[in-house]
């Protein structure tokens, strides 16, 4: 039977009673893609979208939402929560989110989050009844596999969102499959399904490392990857001028329709058109403790030598040895390159402590204000500012993709620092196959000296090496405005714009068929 003709081209009224679910795991850098996916979706479509999480995250989220219905009043974008006790998993009280949490703790997490299958069946089956047919689709995260079957139960679509890079996802999936290092006593081994890539052991996050198969990590991904992959279709914050090769290679492995539709920043920070005071305005509404801080930061930014600064942050859940944070210093201090440096407590130290002076070689931060040289920033500074100001020109960073994708679409080059999860696949995407990064340590605990530093610092914000870097981030810069540029009717669209129609276009086809079966 062919699909009603509301489903092919909806509109006004009929348009806003369609519903989409959207569940995210409960990490800010899982977060903060979903909400800007709820964002574009809305506005684009007029759908009702229902954004899932626990109690705390929720209340988190709240002014986030407010604040999108102040900017578009048409947005119907709602929350739902589901009861959580993070007590009852043997978590901190009061921890529902792994930015409190140690990485230790990270998995404890994620299993408990297991247990919210039966309240969110108990929320779908609400949604029924209340809108008198099924959501468009569900949109879950790949820590949360189990939504899979919940989607089966009620017969509706559910789409695997790959939060991060199509790259990483792959390598990550493929290692958990396969654990290929298990297998040799090598350094270097091959992927069984991507026989092109080596990897050396110090490119695995230390979970894989140490996996064995029947660890508590590798029974979790085993849970997780098999439901994911069968999902109906795959959003993937990315484009397709970064990722094209693994993009058809996801395709072709699934047979399942794939929508690159990154990457999904605010359109005002990928074309840089903010003024100072709009900055400064959003700054200063912003909840975030040093906000003041940030906009002195942004003031001394403005002071310094255009692509002169290099910003350094390993994100908001990252942090390095305490002999590696002094080498980190005294090497930035010996290149005699500005930098902004976000500082969080290092290994073995609370992350609920206070960082102090004390992690930092002695007269470090006494020194750097003399000088001019550089800013030491607590805990929070506004990343997207810094990286879409004028004055920066690099960027040490962690390689989580969010960091990625916010400073490619600046045209910042980076130096990576790979720490955890597929951090270490995006850093050697990044270095080897898209050029624009250079990577300087791995893990943790891996040695660094401050001669290291000096000298990778000098080569990105200086050498010819770096200017090539310059050049291809540029390049990338460029792409992904590209890709999300949309002009109206009749305009030449976007890649990534184009793959969002198709999506929606394929979900209303999609879910009027199995209604109308």
């Amino acid at each position: 039977m062919a699909p009603s003709a509301d489903c092919r081209n909806p509109s006004g009224e009929d348009r806003q009673k369609h519903h989409v679910v959207m569940f995210p795991f409960m990490a800010q850098g899982h977060i903060i893609p979903f909400i800007q996916l709820s964002n574009l979706l809305a506005a684009r479509t007029g759908f009702t979208i229902t954004i899932v999480s626990t109690p705390l995250n929720v209340q988190a989220l709240t002014p986030t939402i407010q604040s999108a219905h102040q900017n578009d009043s048409a947005l119907d974008i709602r929350l739902a929560e589901l009861p959580f006790s993070s007590a009852d998993h043997g978590l901190p009280p009061h921890t529902e989110n792994t930015d409190s949490l140690p990485y230790s703790q990270v998995l404890t997490l994620m299993e408990a989050a297991e247990y919210l299958q039966p309240h969110f069946e108990n929320l779908i089956r609400r949604i029924c009844s209340e809108d008198g047919r099924t959501p468009l689709c569900i949109i879950s995260d790949m820590f949360l596999g189990w939504t899979q079957d919940v989607a089966d139960l009620f017969g509706i679509p559910r789409i695997f969102f790959l939060t991060c890079g199509v790259y990483g996802t792959l390598l990550y999936y493929s290692m958990w499959n396969h654990l290929p290092h298990t297998k040799t006593d090598s350094e270097e081994f091959i992927l069984p399904d991507l026989p092109h890539i080596s990897l050396h052991r110090s490119q695995l996050p230390t979970n894989i490392k140490m996996a064995t198969g029947t660890d508590p990590w590798s029974l979790f991904q085993a849970r997780h990857i098999s439901p994911n992959m069968r999902s109906w279709g795959f959003i993937c914050n990315s484009f397709e001028q970064i990722e094209h090769r693994y993009l058809e290679h996801l395709r072709k492995s699934t047979g399942r329709p794939v929508w690159a539709v990154g990457p999904l920043l605010p359109p005002e920070f990928i074309s840089s058109t903010q003024s100072h005071a709009v900055r400064d305005q959003l700054l200063q509404g912003k909840e975030a403790n040093g906000a003041s801080d940030a906009i002195s930061c942004l003031r001394w930014l403005d002071s310094q030598i255009v692509s002169s600064v290099l910003y350094v942050s390993f994100g908001s859940q990252n942090t390095i040895s305490a002999s590696n944070m002094k080498e980190l210093a005294l090497g930035m201090e010996s290149s005699g390159q500005p930098f902004i440096w976000v500082v969080r407590p290092p290994i073995g130290v609370p992350s609920t402590k206070e960082f102090s002076s004390e992690f930092l070689p002695d007269g470090f931060e006494e020194r750097m204000k003399v000088k001019n040289q550089g800013l030491v920033i607590k805990k929070w500074a506004p990343q997207r500012e810094i990286l879409s100001h004028p004055s920066t020109g690099g960027f040490l960073s962690h390689c989580g993709w969010n960091s990625t994708l916010e400073s490619l679409s600046q045209g910042v080059p980076m130096i990576g620092w790979p720490i955890a999860a597929e951090q270490y696949f995006n850093s050697k995407l990044l270095e080897e196959e898209v050029g624009v990064c250079v990577e300087i340590c791995r893990g943790s605990e891996g040695e660094l000296t401050k001669e290291k530093v000096e000298r990778t610092v000098k080569m990105l914000m200086w050498e010819e090496k770096g200017g090539g870097m310059r050049e291809r981030a540029a390049a990338m810069r460029d792409a992904a405005r590209k890709a999300v540029m949309d002009n109206g009717e009749g305009a030449e669209k976007g890649s990534s714009v184009c793959y969002v129609d198709d999506m929606i276009q394929n979900i209303l086809t999609t879910s009027c068929l199995s209604r109308s079966l």
